[in-house]
């Protein structure tokens, strides 16, 4: 039994596998929205709105560099400098 206001343990263990998934989704679809070549200043805001978030700000806690994700924004830099014409 917990006390008024305290989050049990297996109920602070789902909250922290929903913000797990949510993460992960939000990383995994800026990690492919790069990858395609998308226009992600643009679709940044329908990704907020999907998460449920009023603002980019609300939703910047879940976009984590990830190893993928840095790679993909680092092609896309090169290819931004480069004009795509560089050797890999």
């Amino acid at each position: 039994m917990t006390g008024v206001g305290i989050i049990g343990k297996s109920a602070c263990c789902r909250l922290c596998r929903y913000r797990h998934k949510r993460h992960t989704f939000a990383v995994h679809r800026l990690t492919e929205w790069y990858r395609t070549g998308a226009n992600v200043q643009v679709l940044l805001p329908a990704l907020s709105t999907y998460l449920g978030h009023v603002d980019l700000h609300s939703t910047q806690c879940y976009l984590t560099m990830t190893p993928e994700l840095l790679a993909e924004a680092n092609r896309r830099f090169q290819d931004y400098v480069y004009g795509g014409c560089h050797e890999q």
